[in-house]
């Protein structure tokens, strides 16, 4: 471990720090996204129940992000975009975050099997365990195919909101964790192109360290592509609809381009304009994500009032 994961604490930790420990961003797309599993399931669920359930899934995913952050305060520690994290700046110790990570984990997977069913927690604390251990601890420093694990992990919260209202697995929940599969190694391969020098300083193989720009470009169209299918896919199910299609086939002809200006690009432009394709890329990938499942609650908003659906 190097010396700044094990410095003393001399600052007192605040509330935010604790709260950091949580990846409150990362853990505001795992709310989003379960919630919309949740409200788009074919089945009235009581919203105390519904915001009970919410709770525990969030909190279900600050507990992965607290076991994340503790096994890796290390690379943190070398990484220019996370040295300031509370681990290797020193304000919170490893000890403190693994407790507070076991703590929740526990705690969020209790109550969700308590407020909704076996099934939903079961999910919940598979997602959390196929996070920390598979991902984190197994795999993210092995292989350059890390991000395209992690994505499995992205796509569990939607399938936790709808087990939770409906009990099951089905279709359409498998369809929205394909979407958030699909759409992660573009999202974050874009992210890799233009803080390159950050992960090759933390020794983790992201894929253009082990293959190359070139082959990660190429990689992001193809997985663009993927993503188009099964985005359109998932609009074909019960939960679809020509609202949500309108969405998906406006999103996917931006991402597309946008993805293709980046597989088109060669290793001698790169640096020369800041990565502004792939910048371009990481930021309309924000805004997929967002428009395709606030679509989803549209469709489903839209068939209360008997106006949407096929």
């Amino acid at each position: 471990m190097s010396d700044a994961t094990s410095i003393n604490h001399e600052l007192e930790a605040s509330f935010g720090d604790y709260f950091a420990l949580l990846k409150p961003r990362v853990m505001s797309l795992v709310v989003f996204t379960a919630l919309v599993g949740l409200l788009v399931a074919p089945v009235s669920v009581h919203p105390f129940v519904a915001l009970v359930a919410i709770i525990c899934i969030a909190v279900g995913g600050g507990a992965a992000g607290a076991l994340n952050m503790w096994w890796e305060a290390d690379i943190d520690a070398l990484m220019l975009r996370t040295r300031a994290r509370p681990i290797p700046s020193g304000r919170v110790a490893r000890g403190e975050a693994l407790a507070i990570g076991l703590t929740l984990a526990a705690f969020s997977v209790v109550m969700l099997w308590l407020a909704t069913n076996v099934v939903a927690a079961g999910l919940l604390a598979f997602t959390i365990f196929f996070y920390v251990v598979i991902y984190t601890m197994g795999l993210k420093r092995r292989t350059p195919q890390n991000i395209v694990i992690g994505g499995a992990a992205g796509g569990f919260p939607p399938m936790v909101g709808w087990a939770a209202a409906t009990g099951g697995v089905s279709l359409e929940s498998l369809l929205m964790f394909a979407l958030i599969f699909a759409w992660t190694p573009p999202h974050f391969w874009a992210l890799s192109l233009f803080v390159k020098g950050d992960y090759a300083r933390a020794g983790v193989p992201m894929l253009p360290e082990v293959a190359g720009r070139a082959a990660t470009r190429r990689h992001i169209l193809a997985y663009s592509l993927v993503l188009a299918v099964v985005s359109l896919a998932l609009g074909a199910t019960s939960v679809g609809g020509p609202l949500y299609m309108a969405v998906a086939l406006v999103m996917n002809a931006l991402f597309l381009r946008a993805a293709r200006a980046v597989a088109r690009r060669s290793d001698a432009d790169s640096d020369g304009d800041r990565h502004r394709a792939e910048r371009a890329l990481f930021r309309l990938s924000l805004l997929y994500i967002l428009f395709m499942f606030g679509a989803l609650l549209a469709e489903a908003g839209l068939k209360s009032f008997g106006m949407g659906g096929w």
